[in-house]
């Protein structure tokens, strides 16, 4: 919510326009990484942007190919249909491979274009990401890095005053958007968020039939963002995994910072298997599904030894407070016959 995403498409966008002078063709692609994860639907999304059958003479297939033919079939697209071609890759740590980035980064090095550029951007909300990228990696995709801070209350407070127009006049009390403001800068920092708060206090105020909003819609609107946002980030997963989560929530005594082993994970799990009368699954495949939610950014897990000779263990924690998991887990109608 700082603008990362938005700054990369006004400026590519720019940059497309400028060229357009120049007699140079510019496409833009847009991937979001959350969705398109692996490197096959990368490459076949990324082919698919660019592509113009009338130059190129191809189609780009939604499946039936294997991830080399996508890429052959990419290289003659961005030969083909384009100048310069830049790569929006939004979420790029959700990535499950970085190889893509390797070979993309070094198309035209190693000739698979030859009649183009290709030019890469990579959003992500991990400052820390870079460090994450394997050493080929890092080394052919040599990058500059551009960090957005996150926005103080004061900024957040003139950003929400540009959008109180979707209220009527006077329905907002005085304090409403400095208290929304506050409580977003005070957690994230995050624009989209902090409208979300503002957004979802009218429609609490609105629900109950109040004439104005109250700093009391505020704080009942922040606790909803939280959870729709959560439940965003739970949308499609399995039930097992839920399972797998909820005994987590239980074993973290209501604390959000509280770190639970694999194991004792595990025993929790047990029972509530048990209680919802599902299969148990394995610990090894537990522990899957816990790889998976850290991989989502539903929690944090972590590896560390023991001490000298006694082996590692893993340990877990939540991201979001233990009381708005379990209500977002709740919802689920199989779950929540656990409450």
């Amino acid at each position: 919510g700082s603008g990362k995403t938005l700054s990369a498409r006004l400026v590519s966008e720019r940059l497309q326009s400028e060229a357009r002078r120049e007699d140079v063709n510019v496409e833009i692609a847009v991937i979001d990484c959350g969705e398109q994860h692996t490197e096959a639907s990368v490459i076949k999304t990324l082919a698919s942007q660019v592509n113009d059958p009338s130059k190129s003479g191809m189609s780009i297939p939604e499946r039936g190919l294997s991830t080399g033919d996508y890429y052959n079939r990419l290289w003659q697209v961005l030969d083909t249909c384009s100048d310069v071609t830049i790569v929006i890759l939004d979420e790029i740590d959700m990535l499950r491979d970085d190889e893509v980035l390797r070979k993309l980064s070094r198309a035209g090095e190693n000739q698979k274009i030859v009649d183009s550029r290709l030019g890469i951007i990579g959003i992500s909300n991990k400052i820390d990401y870079p460090e994450e990228l394997t050493e080929r990696v890092k080394s052919s995709f040599a990058h500059d890095e551009l960090v957005f801070p996150s926005y103080d209350a004061n900024q957040l407070r003139e950003i929400l005053e540009n959008r109180k127009d979707a209220f009527k006049p006077g329905v907002l009390t005085d304090d409403v958007i400095p208290l929304a403001s506050a409580l977003a800068a005070q957690e994230h920092g995050d624009a989209r968020k902090a409208i979300d708060i503002l957004r979802n206090a009218g429609r609490i105020a609105q629900k109950e039939g109040a004439d104005t909003v109250s700093d009391d819609h505020v704080r009942a609107a922040k606790e909803k963002s939280e959870a729709d946002r959560f439940s965003e980030l739970l949308e499609g997963t399995a039930t097992q995994s839920k399972a797998v989560l909820y005994s987590l929530v239980l074993q973290t005594g209501g604390r959000k910072t509280a770190e639970v082993t694999t194991n004792k994970i595990y025993r929790q799990y047990l029972t509530v298997a048990d209680d919802l009368d599902m299969d148990q699954l394995s610990e090894r495949r537990v522990q899957e599904l816990l790889q998976e939610l850290d991989f989502l950014n539903v929690i944090q897990s972590e590896v560390r030894g023991r001490g000298r000779g006694q082996g590692v263990h893993g340990t877990h924690r939540l991201l979001e407070d233990p009381d708005i998991v379990k209500r977002v887990l709740l919802r689920d109608s199989r779950i929540s016959t656990l409450e």
